[in-house]
């Protein structure tokens, strides 16, 4: 599934809260296009906008790099123009959510020293996202550069990789925790675990185009089942997370191996590992002449939670086919997260590449779908 996901990034760029310390950010009050923070409602079961509790449908775009294959990090220092402009180009696409990717090379200096300056950008970035009236998804440990890990994190073992994790995630935590421009905190971007027998000695799997975007959390299981490490890892870096921020809400994007394998049940979305989950995040590419098969696993993942597609795109289906498989997952989905990677509409068009092309009816789609999903109104164009 990983590949598929690196695929489509090579196809398009070749062309609560706690009491408030010292180190939190603090933000203006939120204004007319800043809504409010996120809440679940009392059952537990949908998203609402805490200050009138209407109901939130997130609907927005990945934004994991730019249009020529940067990370984030690699331009937002020196280049804060263009991330505003990109931001701005997906709200006017009709977003109200951005799922950034944060790389824990880029936050974390030594395993006990932290880089203050990109959390203050962080915290810039919260402050822009605010004023724009836009979410963010906060997913964090990123190692999508293989070769820009620092070689002290591959050289921890489990625990003290654990305890990293746990650190980075305590900071974000005091960054975001006063901001309402904060959706969620996704722990990782599909972690994966050894098999029952396996002894692995690499983090990263996956590679393709010189990027990593799967990461295990463990190299052995070392007697335990998956779900006791999973259990372990989640609770241990929501445990981190809530020291400072009790408000937001916190998820983890998997990999819907019910999607690839049918009789293959929920790992992290199990009962025994989901307790301290609020939402669910999965990621989707139905197969063309497949929307079936694509919403029959999707439905195995509606365990009472609010079930977000935090990855969607038309890469071995059509456009009209995803929008199909889009609407006929209203009933039992509260949230939808496409890729935007900073060509408009307009660029694409104008550029008489194909792949351009395809990106245009997608982006075109999404922005006619915009006012329908958030306002709960999807039906069919």
């Amino acid at each position: 599934m990983k590949l598929k996901v690196i695929l489509i990034i090579w196809i398009f760029t070749s062309s609560f809260s706690g009491a408030e310390t010292p180190e939190q950010a603090v933000y203006n009050a939120p204004g007319e296009s800043a809504k409010g923070f996120i809440r679940l409602s009392n059952d537990q079961k949908d998203f609402l906008i805490q200050n009138d509790d209407r109901s939130f449908v997130p609907w927005g775009f990945n934004y994991d790099h730019d249009e020529h294959g940067r990370l984030l990090e690699d331009y937002w220092e020196t280049e804060w123009n263009k991330v505003e402009e990109d931001f701005r180009e997906m709200k006017e696409l009709g977003a109200n959510v951005v799922r950034i990717h944060l790389q824990l090379g880029k936050f974390m200096r030594k395993p006990d020293q932290l880089k203050e300056a990109a959390f203050q950008q962080l915290g810039r970035l919260l402050q822009m996202a605010q004023d724009l009236g836009l979410y963010l998804n906060i997913t964090g440990l990123g190692c999508y550069h293989k070769k820009e890990v620092p070689p002290w994190y591959d050289a921890l073992s489990e625990q003290n990789r654990w305890e990293v994790q746990s650190r980075f995630w305590e900071k974000v935590a005091k960054t975001c925790a006063t901001s309402p421009a904060v959706f969620c905190y996704d722990l990782m971007n599909e972690p994966v675990l050894p098999g029952a027998n396996a002894k692995e000695t690499e983090w990263l799997l996956g590679e393709f185009g010189g990027k990593h975007f799967v990461q295990r959390i463990s190299l052995e299981l070392k007697g335990r089942i998956q779900k006791q490490v999973a259990k372990a890892w989640v609770d241990r870096l929501v445990s981190a997370i809530r020291r400072y921020d009790r408000r937001h809400l916190i998820t983890v994007g998997v990999i819907p191996w019910v999607h690839v394998f049918p009789k293959a049940t929920p790992l992290f979305y199990s009962p025994e590992v989901s307790e301290n989950l609020d939402f669910v995040s999965v990621h989707f590419y139905p197969n063309a002449g497949e929307i079936d098969k694509a919403l029959t696993a999707l439905k195995v993942y509606d365990i009472g939670k609010p079930l977000v597609v935090e990855e969607m795109f038309p890469l071995k289906c059509s456009t009209s086919e995803l929008k199909t498989f889009v609407e006929q997952s209203q009933s039992f989905t509260d949230g939808w997260i496409s890729f935007y990677w900073g060509k408009t509409p307009a660029e694409c068009k104008q550029s008489g590449q194909l792949a351009d092309a395809l990106l245009y009816n997608w982006l075109e789609s999404f922005t006619q779908k915009a006012s329908r999903i958030k306002s709960g109104r999807i039906g069919s164009d």
